[in-house]
């Protein structure tokens, strides 16, 4: 009988051979600014706030004191939120539906750690411009990536690469490594008391590290950053896209309202020029044979319908339909998930080939209660939602192996053979596949 049982396992679980011969296309879908207990809690067999395999620390000041009540941000009483909260995490849909906005956050790379703290996640609500709000969920039981968890693979311990905000995650995304700014006087730098504590907050580390939200030298930017001193360098080392390019292995980065950006519309759009990582590397500058790997979210669908969808997909949904607080719904999100995935399925050939990953850039300033594990400088940050759709992950699975951001990059790079990129070697995402 354990003879049996050995072949059967063999027979239904897929070598990375296997994989490579059945996997024509690795989408990933990158989300933003959400905690994994912002939108899991709940969820069945996953380890959220509700119900945790360990105790977690309630919230308390720089000082030690715990907070009773709640105090709330500025932006959270004007939008209606309670100033009588308890110290603990609450639902944010009684008062701001999933079509509606809740207040953005602090995201920052210094202020996610000081949140962290050593793993205790206890000082969101005292670093964050918002405070409590940081400790919302929302109820998403009803949501279409909600079904896509229940059907295939979620992943719930899935950490951002990076501490902070969406630039340096995005930067992780595809090249693993923070970009050096070096000594531009005009960019502006933290400053850090004998504790680590915030003295003075800026974009650069005090050594010269772009850490928060910085624009492209090279065009589109935001118009406001004319002056070329303020913005980064172009960067000259390798990323996912040129391995890729290397081994002739055909890949996108699709974003939407990009072309919009290209014809100087960008900013009426609130089009976020960081949310597109390849901007700010000397390979993808206008005129640049690179370019033309950077293009508008229209041209995936274009492209799936006429069957001549790359080998690697990175899709960016608009400000308007990537989740972010403060500007961009969770209903709008869930929405444009839903179309994208759902356009994948509904083609045979090209769904049977592919693997779609969904993820977030990072957690937004939104409390967690799982301790990000132990790393190097630059992260991993907080836990995040991370879901693996295909046929060929596993079903109505919740994979508790320990991911961050990389191991989409070292997924990639073991399907195609690729020598990897950056210096952290993180787990791919096989334990997700059967």
């Amino acid at each position: 009988m354990k003879q049996f049982f050995l072949f059967l396992v063999l027979v239904i679980s897929l070598s990375a051979d296997d994989l490579r011969a059945k996997i024509d296309h690795i989408i990933v879908v990158y989300l933003e600014n959400r905690s994994f207990d912002n939108l899991f809690r709940g969820f069945a067999g996953a380890d959220t706030s509700d119900k945790p395999t360990n105790p977690y620390s309630m919230q308390v000041d720089r000082n030690g004191n715990l907070y009773h009540p709640l105090p709330m941000g500025e932006k959270s009483i004007n939008a209606g939120f309670s100033t009588q909260l308890s110290n603990a995490p609450f639902l944010l849909d009684a008062t701001v539906s999933h079509g509606g906005m809740i207040p953005d956050l602090v995201h920052r790379f210094y202020q996610n750690q000081l949140q962290i703290n050593g793993g205790k996640n206890d000082r969101f609500v005292d670093i964050s411009d918002e405070k409590g709000l940081s400790m919302g969920y929302h109820d998403i039981s009803g949501s279409a990536i909600w079904r896509y968890a229940q059907e295939f693979t979620l992943c719930d311990r899935f950490f951002a690469a990076a501490f902070g905000g969406s630039f340096l995650n995005h930067q992780w995304l595809i090249a693993a490594r923070t970009p050096y700014a070096g000594s531009e006087s005009n960019i502006s730098r933290y400053e850090l008391d004998s504790k680590g504590e915030i003295v003075r907050d800026g974009i650069l580390t005090p050594d010269g590290y772009a850490v928060n939200t910085i624009q492209p030298l090279n065009p589109p930017f935001k118009a406001k950053y004319a002056d070329p001193s303020l913005r980064l360098k172009p960067l000259e080392y390798d990323t996912i896209g040129d391995r890729l390019s290397d081994k002739n292995v055909s890949w996108g980065w699709y974003s939407g309202g990009y072309d919009d950006a290209l014809m100087g519309k960008g900013d009426q759009i609130h089009y976020q020029y960081h949310h597109n990582p390849f901007l700010y590397f000397a390979r993808y500058a206008p005129e640049t044979k690179g370019r033309k790997h950077l293009k508008d979210e229209k041209e995936f669908f274009r492209e799936l319908e006429e069957g001549k969808l790359p080998s690697v997909v990175f899709f960016k949904p608009s400000a308007a339909d990537n989740q972010h607080p403060g500007y961009a719904s969770i209903k709008a999100a869930d929405e444009k998930l839903a179309q994208i995935v759902e356009s994948v399925r509904n083609k045979p050939d090209v769904w049977k080939k592919s693997l779609i990953i969904v993820t977030y850039d990072e957690n937004g300033g939104l409390w967690d209660h799982v301790p990000p594990p132990k790393g190097d400088r630059w992260g991993p940050g907080t836990r995040i939602p991370a879901l693996i759709i295909s046929p060929y992950a596993k079903k109505g699975f919740v994979d508790h192996a320990e991911y961050d951001t990389t191991s989409i990059l070292r997924l990639i790079e073991e399907h195609y053979g690729l020598e990897a990129v950056g210096e952290r070697r993180s787990t791919n995402l096989s334990n997700a596949l059967r």
